[in-house]
């Protein structure tokens, strides 16, 4: 579970900002806490601003971060981070390293993971396990290359000779096999994720609806049904085969090929409607998936990524879980996440949003709001939870946040003001 992450010099965050999953005062709503070894979790947490305030940089933060971790084992020495872009807006943080840190816990025990770096090079690198209420450290790393090791110093010294300065060292002592690194690098492989739409539909999701061995299918139509989408069956005919000579002429470019064999997959979805006629009886329709609503077609993609978050603890990070969804539908899925017979395993959802009809406290708690919001003369983003500010528990959130009251909206001048400033001859004034 993501107790805290804070991240430093990245986008428009040029000073350090923190997302903290940690319940704050008070008691209501507590259905959306997760409480476990002494920890008092949120479930979901609501991230709202303006456009081009920094939500989304807020979840390139976690991508960049993340994909780092999956990636460094595969970067070539010499090899840049490409995507890591420090605030730009200012001659000295321009040439700084970003900052990243997650506070999460993983098989009950805690651990901080802090590291620094350019798209050049890892600066510093710290992992903190807190096997009691102590942390332990397992390695630190400062000025790229100097590393202190508390335990284990013969077998993470020989480690130590296997990284290079982009590398970070602990995707290279878990890939060699150390145990004590193994547990938080797993965390960053397959526990924690980011997705800014749930637009496409993987192989491995239609190879899933297409055998339907582990109950997809009755979970999506659910999903669908609670959306007030009237399909009664899905059918998803999903066949991957080798491509053969022509089709590796016509995709496969030839420096990319090799010995080995290239796939390609046939697809088709179709989902069966139920409707009734005048009379009340009931008729059944066959559409191709490519006829379906924007917003049907979202649904059948992010039921697998939800009925996995519900058989084992993941993170979920969206931006924008509304698109193509209609605002009830979104409040639904949080009410999923909010529910312990549903979310046994205490999985968490954070996402960006723009629907207002969620700011209400009967639903999330104050803590679970969150708002970025950037400076117009400086480019700096701000991140800051609802609870900063003296609200009422029985305070009306929507509306204090569409008049301004908390910041991190718009400000949009009167269009005829607008139009007279920009469409205006010269003769008008």
């Amino acid at each position: 579970m993501l107790i805290e992450f804070s991240v430093k010099n990245f986008l428009s965050f040029k000073n350090k900002v923190t997302l903290s999953m940690e319940k704050g005062n008070g008691d209501e709503n507590l259905d959306n806490v997760i409480a476990k070894d002494g920890l008092n979790l949120l479930k979901t947490v609501s991230i709202y601003g303006a456009n081009a305030s920094g939500k989304s940089n807020l979840l390139k933060a976690f991508t960049c971060a993340i994909l780092m971790v999956r990636n460094s084992i595969f970067i070539s020495v010499g090899g840049k981070w490409n995507f890591l872009k420090p605030f730009l807006f200012d001659e000295t943080t321009k040439n700084k390293p970003s900052e990243f840190e997650f506070i999460f816990t993983i098989n009950d025990i805690k651990y901080r993971y802090f590291f620094s770096a350019d798209e050049n090079k890892i600066y510093d690198e710290i992992l903190d396990a807190y096997y009691t209420q102590k942390p332990t450290n397992i390695f630190t790393r400062t000025k790229t290359n100097i590393y202190e090791f508390n335990s284990d110093k013969n077998k993470l010294e020989s480690l130590k000779s296997k990284n290079t300065e982009n590398k970070l060292f602990l995707s290279t002592a878990t890939n060699w096999n150390y145990e004590k690194t193994k547990d938080p690098y797993l965390w960053f492989n397959n526990v924690i994720d980011t997705y800014d739409s749930f637009d496409n539909i993987s192989d491995r999701d239609l190879k899933e609806y297409s055998e339907d061995n582990k109950g997809l299918k009755e979970f999506a139509l659910k999903l669908l049904k609670e959306a007030d989408i009237l399909i009664k069956d899905i059918h998803v005919d999903y066949e991957e085969k080798d491509m053969d000579s022509t089709m590796m002429d016509m995709f496969i470019p030839p420096i990319a090929r090799t010995n080995g064999t290239f796939k390609m997959s046939n697809v088709n979805i179709e989902l069966d409607h139920e409707v009734v006629d005048e009379n009340n009886n009931p008729h059944y329709y066959r559409l191709n998936f490519n006829d379906e609503s924007s917003g049907t077609r979202v649904l059948f993609a992010l039921a697998p990524f939800l009925k996995r978050a519900f058989e084992s603890t993941k993170i979920l990070i969206v931006d924008e879980l509304e698109k193509s969804m209609h605002p009830a539908l979104v409040e639904f899925i949080i009410k999923l996440f909010k529910n312990k017979e549903i979310n046994k395993v205490n999985s968490q959802l954070i996402f960006m949003t723009h629907v207002t009809n969620l700011l209400n406290l009967d639903l999330l708690r104050r803590d679970q709001i969150w708002f970025t919001e950037k400076n117009s003369k400086t480019g700096v983003s701000d991140l800051y939870p609802l609870d900063s500010f003296p609200v009422r528990k029985d305070e009306n959130i929507q509306k204090g946040y569409i008049n301004g009251r908390y910041g991190a909206i718009p400000f949009i001048r009167d269009v005829d003001l607008w139009l007279e400033d920009n469409f205006s001859s010269k003769e008008d004034h």
